[in-house]
């Protein structure tokens, strides 16, 4: 397996395999329009183009063979806390194809992530994750992150009940 940094090549690869896990991990809590019409905005090729071409965004991708089994997204923060500052980083997504699950692919990606958002050295960290993904919630905890709120996280129609996981800058 190589982790690498995505380029604008890499969009439309990127597209199948965001839309693939986001369905894997989550479809069947939406209704099909719903869940198309957030795969529609969220995962499109040109969704990740333009994350791809923004200095502001990075994206690793796991490879395995010919096949992308994993990526991570990262920027600034966008989550909607109070104590969200300018500078504050944030992991927007980390996912795992389903069939590469358990091997250590999402660690190495998270890694990877964690390392460049603290490039320019130590900052407030921020991480979106759904009120019932647990095993996330315990992974994201390993890392020093703890709950700081809660939000709505729009699908379609639907509103699911997200929390705001959030890391002091290390000392």
């Amino acid at each position: 397996m190589e982790i690498r940094r995505a380029v604008p090549t890499d969009a439309a690869v990127l597209s199948e395999l965001g839309a693939q896990t986001f369905i894997d991990s989550f479809g069947q809590l939406y209704s099909a329009e719903d869940l198309q019409a957030f795969l529609d905005e969220s995962h499109s090729i040109k969704a990740y183009a333009t994350l791809l071409a923004s200095p502001l965004y990075a994206i690793w991708v796991a490879v395995q063979g010919d096949e992308a089994i994993g990526y991570a997204l990262a920027g600034p923060c966008g989550l909607p806390h109070e104590d969200v500052r300018p500078e504050d980083g944030e992991l927007k997504r980390l996912y795992v194809s389903s069939r590469a699950q358990g091997g250590g692919v999402g660690a190495k990606l998270f890694d990877q992530a964690l390392a460049w958002l603290e490039r320019d050295g130590p900052r407030t960290l921020w991480i979106s994750v759904w009120s019932e993904n647990y095993g996330a919630q315990r992974f994201y905890g390993r890392y020093g992150f703890e709950k700081a709120g809660e939000y709505e996280f729009i699908v379609g129609k639907q509103r699911d009940r997200e929390f705001m996981y959030r890391r002091a800058p290390a000392k």
